[in-house]
Parts: C-alpha cells; sequence; structure tokens
C-alpha cells in the first residue's frame, strides 16, 4: 500500500512539474528548445509593434532581414526618444496595450522598466553582450552603443595637429574652432569623470570654455553638416557612424580622444504585449543577427561576437541610471558652463 501511494505521489509530482513547465512564460523559458517553441509561437502571430528611434534611413537595412526570414510583419511607430517614452508610458496607463517591443535610449528604457512596462527576459545570449548591456531584472538589453567622436574639417584641420588627450583642446590654437551639440549632458558628465570628476573636472570646462570658446548647435546631424561647411572647424560630439558615412563625399574625418563616451540603445518587450512571441523572436533578432546590420550601418554592436567598427578604441560607457537620476543636475551644470557661455 505504501509503495502504490509512493508511486502515486511520484507521478503527481512529475504532472505537476510538467504542468509547471508547460505554463512558464517564452519570455522566462530556459529549456533547450527554447527557439524552437519561440519561432512557432511568433510565426503563428504573425506581425508585431515596434516603438522606436531608429533613423528612418536605417529602418530597412535593420527590420526586413527580419520579416523576411520569419515571415512576420513589423509594424514601425518611430518617432524622437521623448514622444516615444511618453506614448509607450500613456498607453500603459490606460491600459492601451499596442507596443509589443520598444527600442531606444537605455536611460528611457531604464525609466519604463521603473513603471512597470516591460517584460523580464531570460535569454542566453545575454552572455555574448558587453559588460553592462544588461541590468540584474533583465527587463531590457543594450543592443547598440552610440558613440561620439570628434569630427574635423579636413581643409581646415590637419591630422597631424588633431589634439590627441582631453586636456590638449585647452592649447590656445583650437580657439574659436570647437563645436558641440547642446543636449550631450552625459558626455559632459562623463569628461569631468575623466578629467579627474567633481570641481576639478569641472574646472576642465570652464577653463576650456574661458580660453576657446565652444559653440552649442541643437541636433548631431546639423553638427556634423557645419564642419563639412567648414562653419564649425571640430565638433566635439558627433556619433561616429554620421562623419564616417559623410567621408565618402565631403571634407571631414574623425578621431576619438580616448576613453571614448558612448551611450546605449536597447531593446525591451512589452509586458501586456499583444504578439508576446513575436516581440520576444524580434528581441532575440536584435541581440543577434541584426547585430552585423548595425555594423554595415557604422554602428557599435554590444554582441561580442560581432567585429566593432571602433575596435581598438577604448570606450566608457555612460550608466543608463546614472543619467536617468542625475539628468537634472547634470543638464544644469551642461547649461551653466558649456551652453549658456560656451559661445563666448
Amino acid at each position: 500500500m505504501k509503495t502504490l501511494l509512493k508511486i502515486a505521489l511520484s507521478l503527481m509530482a512529475l504532472a505537476s512539474g510538467s504542468a509547471a513547465l508547460a505554463q512558464t512564460p517564452l519570455a522566462t523559458y530556459e529549456g533547450a528548445d527554447r527557439m524552437t517553441k519561440i519561432i512557432a509561437a511568433a510565426k503563428k502571430e504573425g506581425k508585431l509593434t515596434l516603438y522606436t528611434t531608429i533613423a528612418a534611413k536605417d529602418v530597412s537595412t535593420l527590420i526586413k532581414p527580419f520579416e523576411v526570414k520569419y515571415g512576420i510583419t513589423v509594424n514601425i511607430w518611430r518617432a524622437g526618444t521623448d514622444k516615444v517614452l511618453q506614448r509607450t508610458l500613456a498607453e500603459a496607463k490606460a491600459n492601451r496595450n499596442e507596443a509589443d517591443v520598444v527600442h531606444f535610449g537605455s536611460p528611457e528604457m531604464e525609466a519604463l522598466s521603473r513603471e512597470k512596462v516591460l517584460q523580464p527576459v531570460f535569454s542566453p545570449t545575454y552572455r555574448n553582450l558587453q559588460p553592462g548591456s544588461v541590468p540584474p531584472h533583465r527587463e531590457w538589453a543594450a543592443t547598440l552603443l552610440s558613440v561620439w567622436v570628434q569630427a574635423y574639417n579636413t581643409n581646415l584641420i590637419k591630422k597631424s595637429d588633431l589634439p590627441k588627450t582631453y586636456q590638449d583642446l585647452l592649447d590656445p590654437k583650437w580657439k574659436g574652432k570647437l563645436g558641440i551639440e547642446s543636449k550631450n549632458q552625459d558626455w559632459f558628465a562623463s569628461v569631468v569623470d575623466v578629467n579627474g570628476g567633481g570641481e576639478k573636472g569641472l574646472a576642465f570646462f570652464r577653463a576650456l570654455v574661458a580660453r576657446n570658446g565652444i559653440s552649442p548647435r541643437t541636433g548631431h546631424s546639423l553638427l556634423n553638416n557645419m564642419v563639412i561647411s567648414g562653419e564649425i572647424p571640430m565638433a566635439l560630439t558627433v556619433y561616429n557612424y554620421m562623419p564616417e558615412q559623410a567621408k565618402k563625399k565631403a571634407p571631414i574625418d574623425w578621431f576619438a580622444l580616448e576613453p571614448a563616451i558612448a551611450r546605449s540603445n536597447a531593446v525591451g518587450v512589452t509586458r501586456r504585449a499583444p504578439h508576446p512571441a513575436a516581440a520576444l523572436l524580434f528581441h532575440e533578432y536584435m541581440l543577434t543577427d541584426a547585430q552585423q546590420h548595425m555594423v554595415s550601418l557604422d554602428y557599435v554592436p554590444t554582441n561580442t561576437k560581432v567585429a566593432s567598427p571602433l575596435k581598438g578604441v577604448k570606450i566608457l560607457v555612460t550608466d543608463p541610471i546614472r543619467s536617468l537620476d542625475e539628468a537634472e543636475k547634470w543638464t544644469k551644470l551642461f547649461d551653466e558652463i558649456v551652453v549658456n557661455r560656451g559661445g563666448r
């Protein structure tokens, strides 16, 4: 009798374990057949909706291969960072579950996480990503790095004359020749740290502005174009892919004062995604197959298995949590020290 009872209890335990496995959400399922299950479920759903800041010119290169490979339609709503954040939060609050996946800046992704908008994901791909690409809660994962580099007009500045360190920018030969994007407080905060941190780092920028001036401009594309035109001989903060793409036809090139400062963009799956499997498959795609497509666009991938276009350049990635929590502090300091006095 006891033997029969033990067998019955064992069978119940096995059945319970199987039921628990069946009920495990795909996002946190870690079985060997994980991708097989995700692909099958995603193809049944057949579509997903992506909210993103991906540049319009890059959408086809990044998204089309996914649609072709899996036969899943990606409906895209793209806008600036603030609009994507506002819309995603507003819809979540109103229980209007339209977005399946969000892809934009990591600080803003962390803001979505704090508002309980995102779904934790357990992906084996995470082990291949650069350190710091996935927060402990696993609700987003960095896909690419937008690296700030220094661009210069090749007709106005000789390569041999370029500064080799941040301190070299204090040389009076750069007076009236420097420009900066007016919303790059993350870069500013990181360079303050690089130059001693605290008051010492802030003193570096005060001296730089007082001696040589820094002309602020709104928009990285605008700043890049002003280097090409020669209105600003050297820009301190443009994303690496901008001058790299432009130098084929224009008098512009770039270099990197090290450590080069970067911020990450990330992908996250929403908690109430209408198409959860397709969303999860797209999440995996952005961390694997899409990484090589990003490189073709001169973006810096986070997957260490993919060769970076900035191989050999020392990069310091900004902390998205610090960027989110200390935004007001660093924006105020950046405006006071650089933006509001830059052209003087």
